[in-house]
């Protein structure tokens, strides 16, 4: 089983930027994609973003376009979150997940998951 550790969270204004970081301990047919989920105070989780590893296809949630980018070392087995522009709304404590899936869109395939780092933005 792969384990996922985060690191990066934490407190910014609005219009900052912050960086996570996901550390895979391996990769196996569990996570040939990997993905950012959140949750947000009172609400579910869900998807933000997500690449799989071979082809580095990307797929990010409408709420983050243009101002969030995904990336990954497959060198070092990590996943990275670049988070410009923050807004407010963008508060939640942010998961790492693995896919069995290639296809990040497959949001079902996640079934991995991270600790989670929690990310603050005021206003």
């Amino acid at each position: 089983q792969v384990q996922l550790v985060e690191s990066g969270g934490g407190l910014v204004q609005a219009g900052g930027s912050l960086r996570l970081s996901c550390a895979a301990s391996r990769r196996t047919s569990s996570s040939l994609s990997m993905g950012w989920f959140r949750r947000a105070p009172w609400k579910g989780r869900v998807f933000v973003a997500g690449m799989n590893w071979s082809g580095g296809f990307t797929h990010y949630a409408d709420s983050v376009k243009g101002r969030f980018t995904i990336s990954r070392d497959s060198a070092k087995n990590t996943v990275n979150l670049q988070m410009n522009s923050l807004k407010p709304e963008d508060t939640a404590v942010y998961y790492c997940a693995a896919s069995s899936s290639y296809s990040p869109r497959a949001q079902n395939f996640f079934n991995v998951w991270g600790q989670g780092t929690q990310v603050t933005v005021s206003s």
